[in-house]
């Protein structure tokens, strides 16, 4: 038996209002914790290393940066993070239409 490929399985199920709508609602999740990644792996660091600056368990970080864990951070922790690597986070926002 031959399995659909996730991409043609994405493709199906994004034809579902409902299933398009809770996916766009979490692309912005999705982003941020890429971009937390990035920004971690370009300093350097590892999970232990940045979870050792933010006075905190390597488990967090990988809760934090996981793409299976669907709950957002909070701006706090976003902010400890983002200053444990020596940024400072930037909020804007976007019109939908």
């Amino acid at each position: 038996m031959n399995r659909p490929s996730f991409e043609n399985f994405k493709e199906k199920a994004l034809k579902n209002p409902e299933v398009k709508k809770e996916y766009d609602e979490l692309i912005p999740v999705y982003e941020l914790r890429k971009k937390l990644i990035r920004m971690r792996i370009s300093k350097g660091l590892t999970q232990a290393e940045i979870a050792k600056k933010m006075g905190t368990n390597k488990s967090n970080i990988s809760r934090l940066e996981c793409g299976e864990n669907v709950s957002f951070p909070s701006l706090v922790t976003i902010a400890k993070y983002a200053n444990a690597l020596g940024y400072k986070i930037k909020v804007e926002f976007e019109s939908i239409s």
